[in-house]
């Protein structure tokens, strides 16, 4: 999939959501933060995870934060989870790891957002290309991934 396609659906969805281009590529934090001009806590990371069984789930925390996986083991009701391999992420999401939006994917996958992410009004993710970030409001987030919100980070 591309940023083109992350654009078409959130027209469709009636979202304001904005994608953001630079020269430069946007893969870590540190390098949104420095193309943005914001702070790392106004970006997000988009994770994707696999239980024991093979089942997704995306992890959203604020860039200045990891995913605890205990945390997130306890919340999905699996026994354990991991990160998924790139291969993965591109055949469950349509997008390449690095560049993973957080909504907007191949299929619905189950999303749990960290509570610190919704206290912002809008945040920046990843925009489908890995030189683009998706500016979106913490609330069409929510309600695009129809995500539950739970405490899975650490420092």
């Amino acid at each position: 999939m591309s940023r083109e396609k992350l654009e078409a659906y959130l027209q469709k969805q009636g979202v304001k959501g904005r994608i953001l281009t630079f020269e430069k590529h946007t893969i870590t934090v540190a390098h949104a933060e420095e193309q943005l001009g914001v702070s790392r806590e106004k970006i997000i990371k988009s994770m994707l995870f696999v239980d024991e069984k093979g089942v997704p789930i995306i992890a959203i925390v604020t860039g200045d934060r990891k995913v605890d996986e205990e945390k997130l083991t306890e919340v999905s009701g699996a026994q354990k989870v991991r990160i998924a391999r790139p291969r993965a992420v591109k055949s469950l999401t349509g997008y390449e790891a690095g560049a993973l939006p957080p909504v907007g994917h191949r299929k619905p996958i189950r999303t749990v957002i960290d509570q610190k992410v919704i206290i912002f009004d809008k945040v920046y993710g990843g925009g489908g290309a890995i030189n683009a970030l998706l500016e979106i409001d913490t609330q069409d987030l929510k309600r695009l991934t129809d995500a539950e919100v739970a405490d899975i980070s650490k420092e």
